[in-house]
């Protein structure tokens, strides 16, 4: 603590401590949006690829599946493949902040943001 300010010491530290997690979010979330993930259905025929904020940046589809009777199957494919990737980014996002958490001493089971 700083002599001369009581307990204002503990708080100016505290709030760099704030500031400094501050900054680790803003860097986190321009991680995040240039990481990428992907998420597959049909074995591969169709995959969506998105950051790990979630956005889709890009879908492929074999041109095998192109069949107009299969139209309905080829719809649930891409739909499939988009949600696997979304729940990619999601479990990307989650590690990231656990990683970035770990030494905050926060309660079990609290995640930032609050």
């Amino acid at each position: 603590m700083i002599k001369g300010l009581g307990g204002f010491g503990d708080m100016a530290k505290m709030m760099k401590a704030a500031k400094d997690m501050q900054d680790k979010m803003g860097q986190m979330q321009e991680d995040m949006a240039r990481i990428t993930v992907t998420g597959e259905s049909g074995a591969g025929l169709v995959r969506a690829t998105c950051t790990a904020k979630g956005e889709l940046t890009a879908l492929e589809i074999d041109p095998s599946i192109f069949v107009p009777s299969e139209k309905e199957v080829v719809e649930d494919l891409i739909l499939a493949a988009i949600k696997d990737a979304q729940r990619a980014a999601e479990e990307k996002m989650q590690a990231e902040m656990s990683r970035m958490t770990e030494g905050l001493g926060l309660p079990p089971g609290m995640k930032l943001p609050f």
